[in-house]
């Protein structure tokens, strides 16, 4: 290490000749190198550009419109439908998810109570401006195979300019007929939340006239954002946008507008594990002799063509006091025991001709794969039900009482004991059935003026011109986004193999350990004297209750006016109050 210089005896030249000399070098060390000379043929890498910075999303640039959205659940993993404010549940409901799907891709633009538009970071649930409406309210692990909702989305459609200058949306706009329109420029509609999106080009009937003469052609179909492809990308796989509305009524609600709601229950036959032997025989209260386990189908159906009419139905629903509903009548079009196809469900859509596997095997005259024997493991039926609306937990009520018909613990009779309220006000306190095998099959909203019981509402499906992506990073070989990479039927098919391959082997499982040990079914009558019934409900297993006690042998709940009185009274409500008999009839 160098001897540090002793500066006591310079003279003060010396000292600020030596200070300049370091000077000079401290600015050459810091000093940027020039680049390096470019050889001939050498290419310099092109500079970064500096990154632009965030700006804010601008939702008075768009136009906007009504439409209806069609979407499926499986609510096993879900609170239910419908999200409570202040109400933090255990999980999460599927009204939260669709909330943050059409959040985040820029669809919906809520406000705040005083008219502002809610801030991108706030992710409190709220409507409040996008004209929101929902046509069915289901339980906690209920599933939805056609749910519907209306709302007012972001569109592609350009804002148009009046007369004086200023930005009309689109729907103030006067439509006219036209022929053809020219081709739409394809964009890039890979980012959810990307304004631009590559419309295919395709035949208009529309022509949009901002009332100063001037035509701008636009599809408001095919040339409209994709919305299916933008909500799926972000939702849940077990949560599927199958169709989009464009032209809804102008007064279209989801709730009010939908005429029929059509429900399916799914059970198998036997219901559960069947006991072998004589001890597995039971007598139900007609007399028959069932192997316990089974269902009399037969039975049931006899009880279900009870519930067709407009009927009372307070003995088969939860009472909701809050609701302080009075009219319990409602009207069920179609009530059924249906046994499901086994070449046609589940996924029978693979026995298509055009989906065949071309390996040699033989297919029936309808396109499915044909079979020399007869299925023999477990069928599947559902309580299938159609109704102009249905009250709080009326489908599993029915179902439930369905179960006890179908065990031979109560007579088809049953039903019409329920229904007839001057005989039995008050509702017997029994269970209801589970809620995982519960399906909202699909929402029914027939046109005006039509005496059918037929949608009317003009849905585009995925894959249907209109219901696709045109986006020039979009799959050639997703057939629309339908099938194939990316698409729809991919996505459920996972979900789908997924659980089958639980099934399979929970299935191969149950073999395996009845074939091992003894080889017979018989066994000795059991001495016992009373034997606990089991009931079964629509779960997983049946329930032990012991003694069976008929259903109008039950204790009996409180009647609808003294629940709902006593409810009121809590909460200090006046059902003289005009304002507030209103809300009662909107609810009911």
């Amino acid at each position: 290490m160098s001897k540090p210089t002793d500066y006591s005896a310079w003279s003060n030249a010396d000292l600020i000749k030596r200070v300049t000399d370091l000077e000079r070098q401290l600015k050459r060390r810091i000093a940027p190198e020039p680049p390096a000379p470019k050889s001939p043929g050498s290419s310099a890498a092109t500079p970064k550009k500096p990154s632009k910075p965030h700006k804010p999303f601008d939702p008075s640039r768009y136009s906007t419109r009504l439409i209806a959205l069609k979407f499926a659940y499986l609510g096993r993993g879900y609170n239910g439908y419908e999200h409570h404010a202040n109400n933090v549940t255990p999980l999460p409901t599927i009204e939260e998810e669709l909330w943050k799907a059409l959040r985040k891709t820029r669809l919906i633009f809520p406000t705040e109570k005083e008219g502002n538009v809610l801030s991108e970071g706030d992710e409190s649930v709220s409507w409040e401006g996008c004209e929101y409406s929902k046509c069915g309210r289901t339980d906690r692990g209920v599933s939805a195979f056609g749910q519907v909702v209306g709302i007012r989305v972001r569109s592609d459609r350009p804002k148009m300019k009046n007369g004086d200058g200023a930005s009309i949306d689109m729907e103030d706009a006067h439509v006219v007929s036209a022929n053809d329109f020219t081709e739409a420029p394809q964009a890039d509609a890979s980012d959810p939340s990307d304004v631009a999106t590559a419309r295919e080009a395709a035949r208009s009937e529309d022509v949009v006239t901002d009332g100063s003469g001037s035509e701008a052609a636009f599809d408001p179909i095919r040339q409209e954002l994709p919305y299916i492809q933008l909500l799926n990308r972000v939702l849940p796989p077990e949560i599927r946008i199958l169709a989009w509305c464009p032209n809804p009524p102008r007064n279209f609600s989801a709730r009010f507008s939908c005429k029929e709601r059509r429900y399916k229950y799914f059970f198998t036959q036997p219901a559960f594990a069947p006991v072998p032997g004589v001890n597995g025989i039971v007598r139900s209260v007609d007399g028959k002799e069932i192997r316990e386990g089974w269902l009399d189908i037969e039975a049931m159906r006899e009880a279900a063509k009870k519930l067709q009419g407009q009927h009372d139905f307070r003995n088969f629903c939860k009472v909701d006091p809050a609701k302080q509903i009075t009219n319990f009548e409602r009207r069920i079009f179609h009530a059924d025991v249906e046994e499901v196809d086994p070449r046609t469900a589940p996924v029978g859509f693979v026995g298509h001709p055009e989906l065949h596997c071309g390996l040699g095997f033989p297919l029936a005259s309808n396109g499915m794969h044909s079979s020399s024997h007869e299925a023999q493991t477990p069928r599947l039926y559902t309580v299938t039900l159609h109704g102009s609306a249905f009250l709080w937990h009326q489908v599993r009520h029915i179902v439930a009482i369905l179960f006890l018909v179908g065990q031979g613990l109560e007579s088809p009779s049953i039903v019409s004991d329920l229904l007839d309220v001057s005989k039995n006000p008050t509702k017997p306190k029994y269970e209801m059935a589970s809620d995982i095998p519960l399906v909202l099959w699909d929402c029914v909203f027939p046109a005006e003026g039509s005496d059918t019981q037929e949608d009317g509402l003009a849905w585009v499906y995925v894959g249907d011109g209109g219901g696709r992506e045109n986006s020039t990073k979009a799959d050639a070989d997703s057939a629309y986004g339908k099938y194939g990479k990316g698409g729809i039927i991919d996505d459920l098919w996972e979900v789908w193999r997924r659980r089958k391959m639980d099934e399979i082997l929970a299935g191969g499982l149950l073999d395996v350990v009845a074939r091992q040990g003894r080889k017979t079914f018989s066994e000795p009558r059991s001495t016992t004297k009373t034997r606990s019934a089991r009931v079964f409900d629509g779960g997983d297993a049946p329930r032990s209750v012991g003694p069976y006690v008929p259903v109008l042998k039950k204790q009996r709940m409180e009647s609808v006016e003294v629940i709902n009185a006593r409810y009121a009274q809590r909460k200090g409500l006046d059902l003289r109050d005009a304002d507030f008999r209103a809300q009662i009839d909107v609810e009911e």
